[in-house]
């Protein structure tokens, strides 16, 4: 009797042995994986930001485009103009032509100062909104692509 409740007690010890083994080597693997996703987590961080630097910088350049070009049509140093079809332009006029003149060159009307700006602002507001759908982009692709 003595003998079984010896054998007993150290076939506990051996059961709570392998048990505790199991535990530690559960709890190792769950603290690889935790810094093995740590890693990827800085990682992917680390990516983003690169990204968000590089949209920045590239928001930044297209604001200082645009003040240029602003600058440069308050300035009277640059003028928008546009393509105009002849036919619809002359239409009113008799169309002779002279012999110091060519019948088929491109007309171009100027724009007005005011519509100018307002079409470098619309151009502006759509260069930010390209930027930042790029930039939306490039953050969901990092972000799907995952750890």
């Amino acid at each position: 009797m003595v003998s079984a409740g010896l054998a007993w007690q150290v076939q506990g010890w051996r059961c709570g042995r392998q048990l505790a083994l199991q535990a530690q080597a559960q709890a190792d693997a769950e603290a690889a994986r935790l810094l093995i996703e740590q890693g990827q987590r800085q990682a992917l961080e680390q990516r983003l930001e690169e990204s968000e630097t590089r949209h920045f910088k590239e928001l930044a350049d297209a604001q200082h485009s645009q003040a240029r070009l602003r600058d440069r049509l308050a300035t009277a140093d640059l003028r928008l103009s546009v393509l105009v079809q002849r036919d619809t332009l002359c239409n009113a006029v008799p169309a002779t032509a002279s012999a110091g003149s060519v019948d088929h060159a491109t007309v171009r009307a100027e724009l007005e100062p005011a519509h100018a700006r307002r079409i470098v602002a619309i151009t502006d507001e759509g260069d930010r909104g390209l930027i930042a759908l790029r930039a939306c982009q490039a953050y969901v692709r990092e972000v799907s692509r995952g750890y």
